[in-house]
């Protein structure tokens, strides 16, 4: 009698906690998690252009209902667990910060730390945790060991950030910058591999490769261009911000060295958050750009030595890696696909319009570019706000000359309806 009456006990508690987790789960997510579990079985590439269950991810946003944000290339909307979480942690951290910060929300760091090292598929002690991509290549750009003469190849359709940092260290210490000029988009990845290799001379240390050109989502071949540069002996440094967790690969697929990412761009980490990757037997070549003991040491961790930073901001990733989890790396990387080419499909055949990005998987996948022949960037962009209330965003940067646009996926195929129709009016005058 005594064994059944703690088994029914047992049985009462656990219903107890089952109803009340049931009670205290938001509408919202018990319709997000239903709906993943029915399409389990459903081919991720047949997924995509279901906007039924497109439409419970979609509530898992705080978005705005004023206006349609297509620049999610920027910096994207976290779910609402992820900001629910950071303000979690940042209330326990203000109740008493050199206690709360350090001894308890700070302890989350290494599982953390190894959570993202599974979704990036390679060694726990290879990752650093950062605050964006910038800090992450940067790290790598004035950590990395150069002398005057020494080249480095990158292109001008870089990002800003990393240019400058490269052009710094070229004044500082006459390193010789080997600039390649892309002529973009392109679908031709024997074009884009020779553009590198044919940069490269004996003299060359050190290649910089964007992932994703940003400006008009151009994939690039990063690892047939690492296989080449690694046969000379030239290291290799991947700005990956606009690739992690928009499309799913893993890092020591690419072969390259060094890697930085934001994680509050494609994986919906909250804002200021950012991982830097190094192969292990690299780590004690690399200067920290703070001061961290012996450059020589092979801990990772000399990379982090940022002082006091916001650790609830850090902390709240976990939720992210767990929503994109939940979501499926490949489901979203289709949805992506999908949205992009949506958009594109409608308005390739208009007049005077034109496309700058590839409708190929293998070429891009959530970025594209439009421009309308005779117009600028800009009064594209201002006529789709003031008329459609679309955020987009006016690229001019060396040869590239449009309007990125960039859904994500909360975005509707409405709301890039109404894209499309804008364009189209603007073309038409």
């Amino acid at each position: 009698m005594s064994n059944r009456r703690s088994f029914l006990n047992k049985i009462s508690i656990l219903s107890a906690v089952a109803l009340s987790a049931n009670i205290f789960q938001p509408a919202w997510s018990r319709n997000l998690k239903a709906a993943v579990k029915n399409v389990e079985k459903v081919n991720p590439a047949d997924l995509a252009s279901d906007d039924e269950f497109w439409y419970y991810v979609q509530q898992s946003y705080t978005i705005s209902a004023n206006f349609i944000n297509l620049n999610n290339g920027g910096v994207s909307p976290a779910p609402k667990v992820v900001a629910d979480a950071m303000k979690r942690y940042y209330d326990i951290s203000n109740e008493a910060p050199s206690y709360f910060m350090w001894r308890v929300v700070d302890q989350g760091r290494e599982p953390l730390r190894k959570n993202l090292a599974q979704l990036a598929g390679c060694d726990a002690e290879e990752i650093a945790l950062h605050r964006n991509a910038s800090e992450a290549l940067e790290t790598i750009i004035f950590g990395i060991d150069l002398k005057a003469g020494d080249e480095v190849v990158l292109t001008k359709q870089d990002y800003p950030n990393m240019i400058g940092a490269w052009k710094q260290r070229e004044k500082r210490e006459a390193l010789k910058l080997v600039w390649i000029n892309l002529e973009l988009p392109s679908e031709d990845e024997n074009y884009l591999v020779k553009q590198y290799t044919d940069a490269f001379t004996t003299k060359t240390k050190l290649v910089q490769i964007t992932h994703m050109i940003n400006w008009v989502g151009q994939k690039m071949p990063v690892k047939k261009i690492a296989d080449a540069a690694k046969k000379k002996g030239i290291e290799l440094l991947v700005d990956g911000a606009h690739t992690f967790a928009q499309f799913e690969f893993k890092i020591p697929d690419l072969n390259c060295d060094y890697f930085g990412t934001s994680l509050h761009k494609w994986l919906g980490a909250p804002i200021g958050t950012g991982l830097l990757y190094v192969r292990k037997e690299k780590i004690k070549n690399i200067w920290p750009m703070f001061g961290a003991g012996d450059k020589e040491e092979d801990n990772i961790r000399k990379f982090e030595h940022l002082g006091t930073r916001p650790f609830y901001i850090e902390q709240a990733t976990d939720k992210a890696i767990d929503f994109y989890d939940m979501i499926g790396a490949k489901r979203k990387e289709e949805r992506l696909l999908y949205l992009k080419n949506y958009w594109m499909e409608k308005v390739k055949n208009i007049h005077k319009v034109k496309l700058h990005t590839s409708f190929k998987k293998e070429f891009g996948c959530a970025i594209g570019m439009v421009s309308v022949d005779g117009k600028t960037a800009t009064e594209l962009d201002n006529y789709l706000w003031t008329n459609y209330k679309i955020h987009a965003v006016g690229i001019n940067w060396e040869n590239i000359h449009g309007l990125r646009v960039t859904p994500n996926v909360y975005t509707t195929t409405k709301n890039l309806d109404r894209l499309a129709e804008g364009i189209e009016k603007f073309a038409k005058g």
